[in-house]
């Protein structure tokens, strides 16, 4: 039996990837402070920054997989947030704990924010990592503390790096939901000129993504992305053409901060030859499923 230990599982990324699992015929633990509303998912209670906790939980649960995803990305404030390091030290510690448990395989969350800003295109092989902020360095330094113990381990490694997701039940502070909800309300979105570029996946995909590396032999950086940047003007107009309120996009109203990059694009030839996934949605039926969900919402 393939048992597979989750953390996140509630949360945006974690609650799909569970489920996926589940239909791979994982048998699922879920590791975190929330159960999962899934019955069929196993939950753990277990603060993963309590070191001891899980100590001690780890070696009941006797999992060959690990799916880590569990880290605080609160809005506006995680990019520097001095808790990223705590949680990059949690997250060494329950490698370690896995591994001596007898577990095999472990794939983690990353982030595009590891690699140096500036780039046209994100190759995982290629493009120097020199984050430029606290929440990549963290990231960065613990995908380089954990490679270098899976390799004196026997324990193979996959950390897949997550680039911009949106979708349903996406949390306020984030450019898709915030618009959308502005809109269908008929409130005012200030928001920057727009022509910066960014790559953008449908959460759904991005779960499906952590669900294949789990359940595959692929090891190292994998991107996680749609491999087609898409100006944020573009992305916003799409938005207005399903949900409506055109006129209450103000573009122009804030400005990006001067290091604001271009354009972050990844390159998905890993993703797509190697791993052999092919999203589900392309950026319009993504948005139009989005838009969906919070008008169900709404009413």
């Amino acid at each position: 039996m393939k048992r597979v230990l989750v953390t996140g599982a509630t949360g945006f990324i974690g609650v799909r990837a569970a489920l996926l699992l589940l239909k791979r015929g994982y048998e699922v633990h879920a590791l975190g402070r929330k159960p999962p509303q899934d019955e069929n998912v196993k939950f753990h209670r277990c603060d993963v920054l309590d070191l001891e906790a899980v100590r001690a939980a780890i070696p009941e649960i006797r999992a060959t997989h690990l799916l880590h995803l569990a880290w605080d990305v609160t809005p506006g404030r995680y990019w520097q947030a001095a808790e990223n390091v705590d949680w990059a030290k949690a997250s060494l510690h329950l490698m370690h704990a896995f591994a001596a448990a007898g577990g095999g395989r472990a794939v983690f969350a990353g982030t595009c924010a590891e690699y140096q800003w500036g780039a046209p295109r994100f190759f995982e092989l290629q493009t120097p990592c020199m984050p430029a902020t606290l929440y990549g360095k963290a990231k960065d330094a613990l995908r380089r503390d954990i490679e270098a113990f899976a390799s004196t381990a026997g324990v193979s490694i996959a950390w897949g790096r997550i680039f911009y997701p949106f979708g349903p039940g996406e949390k306020s502070g984030r450019l898709v939901s915030d618009a959308i909800k502005a809109l269908l309300c008929g409130t005012p979105f200030p928001t920057s000129h727009g022509r910066q570029r960014r790559d953008y996946l449908h959460v759904d995909d991005v779960a499906g993504v952590f669900a294949a590396l789990t359940d595959s032999d692929v090891q190292g950086p994998v991107n996680i992305g749609s491999g087609h940047a898409v100006a944020v003007r573009v992305i916003l107009e799409a938005i207005a053409r399903i949900a409506g309120g055109a006129a209450c996009l103000r573009f122009g109203e804030r400005e990006l901060p001067e290091n604001e990059p271009a354009i972050i694009e990844a390159d998905t030839t890993r993703l797509n030859s190697e791993v052999g996934f092919l999203p589900k949605y392309d950026l319009a039926a993504g948005l139009a499923d989005t838009v969906a969900w919070w008008q169900r919402q709404r009413r």
